[in-house]
């Protein structure tokens, strides 16, 4: 089995397992319990927030645990809304953000708000002039992914830094869900980024556990309301074992991480040199400094990407179409629908989305099923 899709998912951790099974074995008590189980508790969930925050060279206090990079984004999103609706109703977003912001920055228009969503080139990629542009005085949020979950374009995140230093009212937000561990850190924990939404499930960690960057001074308003835990912004009982885990699955992430790195980008490069040799393939991703080292979406004339994932997955390669969050629905692409991709070509595109653990020998196996697979549809195609 070749397991190519780790932008949908990552395989927990085997020793991140283990945290999480001894942690669920041996201290269980509640974080806001008084007794001693509960100080035993709090004083693991501290150190595991302690240990987040030197990963990423910012305090304890500015790290917020959460259920994932869904709830991540909607608590940023929504919760800046709520805060600073008195000073303005204007948030800037792109035309490519996963749906967890783009389907909250819809909710909040049916109330009232106003969102500019910023056009993408050929590449899936803004103009930093038109985010500059789009600023009013009543602009209380721009939120930019990292990287494009779908094919991979890393956006200008220190480029929209610079621009927003102008305006220090401005929240800004960065998904970074899809960017961490990849070689762009510097540029996503930023001087002037004020929110980062992480993914535990995304680095080798469990489901169901995420967290944000928050930083000191920068208000919003909490989504859910309750026992009052992490500072009363975020209520409801820690999940202590995912969390603890989390914490190990970064550090694990961040080590020798431009070793890794490395490592994804030549699997990557040994697929797509092969792959873009075939007249029917159309890439969408790139090799340039300007793309993620560990996303290859690319598209095979006349064939829907459904087939061609089940087609791999008959030789046990596991791929996706663009999104998982979008695959079972049959949707085209909605980033290469903002790059006005042509939807007979759009909805025949594929990601391949990789880990670290991925090699060369994996890569060449997949050139070879493809090589076959492309042959058959050929067949399929000028028969048809």
């Amino acid at each position: 089995m070749i397991y190519f899709d780790n932008s949908a998912t990552t395989k927990v951790d085997d020793t991140v397992l283990d945290t999480y099974q001894k942690v669920s074995e041996k201290i269980w008590g509640n974080p806001s319990s008084l007794h001693a189980m509960g100080e035993t508790s709090f004083n693991l969930l501290e150190q595991s927030r302690k240990q987040i925050a030197d990963l990423l060279s910012v305090k304890p206090h500015e790290i917020f645990f959460t259920s994932g990079g869904t709830e991540g984004d909607n608590w940023v999103i929504k919760g800046t809304a709520m805060e600073k609706r008195a000073y303005g109703k204007h948030l800037i977003t792109t035309s490519v953000e996963h749906p967890a912001v783009k389907n909250s920055m819809e909710q909040l228009a049916q109330l009232g708000f106003d969102i500019t969503y910023l056009p993408v080139d050929s590449e899936g990629r803004i103009n930093v002039q038109d985010l500059k542009d789009a600023i009013r005085p009543d602009t209380i949020l721009v939120s930019i992914m990292a990287i494009n979950n779908e094919i991979g374009t890393i956006q200008p995140l220190l480029e929209a830094a610079e621009v927003l230093k102008e305006y220090p009212k401005i929240h800004f937000h960065i998904d970074a869900v899809q960017g961490i561990g990849k070689g762009i850190q510097t540029a996503i924990m930023n001087d002037r980024v004020d929110f980062v939404t992480f993914s535990g499930h995304k680095f080798h960690a469990p489901r169901g556990i995420g967290f944000i960057y928050s930083r000191e001074g920068r208000r919003i308003a909490p989504l859910l309301t309750g026992g009052g835990q992490e500072k009363n912004l975020r209520s409801g009982t820690e999940n202590l074992p995912a969390i603890a885990g989390m914490a190990k699955a970064l550090r694990l992430l961040l080590d020798e991480e431009d070793q890794k790195v490395a490592q994804q980008a030549a699997v990557k490069e040994r697929i797509y040199n092969h792959v873009t040799a075939f007249e029917k393939v159309v890439p969408f991703s790139k090799l340039e400094s300007g793309f993620a080292p560990h996303i290859l979406c690319f598209a095979i004339k006349g064939v829907r990407g459904e087939t061609i994932v089940h087609a791999f997955e008959s030789h046990g390669i596991y791929i996706s179409t663009t999104s998982a969050c979008s695959s079972k629905k049959q949707q085209a692409s909605s980033t290469l629908t903002a790059m006005h991709i042509d939807t007979t070509i759009s909805t025949s595109a594929v990601r391949v989305s990789l880990d670290s653990a991925n090699t060369l020998q994996e890569a060449d196996e997949f050139n070879k099923v493809f090589d076959q697979l492309y042959q058959e549809f050929s067949k399929i195609n000028k028969n048809s």
